[in-house]
């Protein structure tokens, strides 16, 4: 029999090299990954590596989730807004670290937004607000956010997106048509960004 919390914990431990906040590994302990994947991927659910999830998208590589969870210095009651639910997993961390209640969550592929609100509520995250939509025009009806990211990358941060982030929220998001970078902004009061670069990355394209 499989110990799936052992295994969740030993990727907790090997990702300390990446990460360094620990309410994010915990995050990262907590959430059963295995259930977040297709069952003929299960047994390599604790592996440090993006795995398929039907309808063309993926499952990012635990070590991405728990990067982005960390740039986008989450607190406990931030409003957040996701871009890409996929199978929840990301929602279901994000979760974690700011409440389910908080986490506002757009998919494009309806199969996958049926799947995830699923599986986010047998594993205790029913609360994530999940929508079927286009990801470039947010989720209006909840801002402002505090934290706005994307788990699909865009040639450039939507203005719907940017406009629905407070004053003093972050954003984060893979940037680029090929070679993609990761970027945190902070909103500035006059609607402009201030940016910095966190490196390559790979993800699918925002649909």
């Amino acid at each position: 029999m499989v110990d799936w919390d052992r295994q969740r914990s030993r990727l907790a431990d090997r990702l300390r090299s990446r990460v360094s906040d620990e309410a994010v590994l915990a995050a990262i302990r907590s959430v059963p990954r295995h259930l977040f994947v297709p069952d003929e991927e299960r047994h390599s659910a604790y592996a440090d590596r993006p795995l398929p999830i039907g309808s063309g998208q993926t499952i990012s590589a635990p070590h991405m989730v728990a990067l982005m969870a960390e740039l986008l210095d989450l607190s406990p009651g931030d409003r957040v807004l996701e871009i890409g639910t996929g199978c929840g997993y990301h929602a279901a961390v994000t979760a974690e670290l700011v409440g389910p209640e908080n986490v506002y969550s757009v998919e494009y592929h309806a199969p996958l937004a049926d799947a995830a609100r699923e599986t986010l509520a047998a594993t205790g995250y029913g609360e994530v607000s999940v929508r079927v939509g286009d990801g470039k025009h947010g989720w209006s009806e909840y801002a402002p956010y505090d934290r706005t990211y994307l788990a699909c990358a865009a040639p450039e941060f939507p203005g719907p997106l940017v406009d629905q982030t407070r004053d003093g929220g972050v954003l984060l998001a893979p940037l680029g048509d090929g070679r993609q970078r990761l970027v945190r902004a902070t909103k500035r009061a006059d609607g402009t960004l201030d940016r910095a670069d966190h490196g390559g990355v790979r993800f699918v394209p925002l649909q």
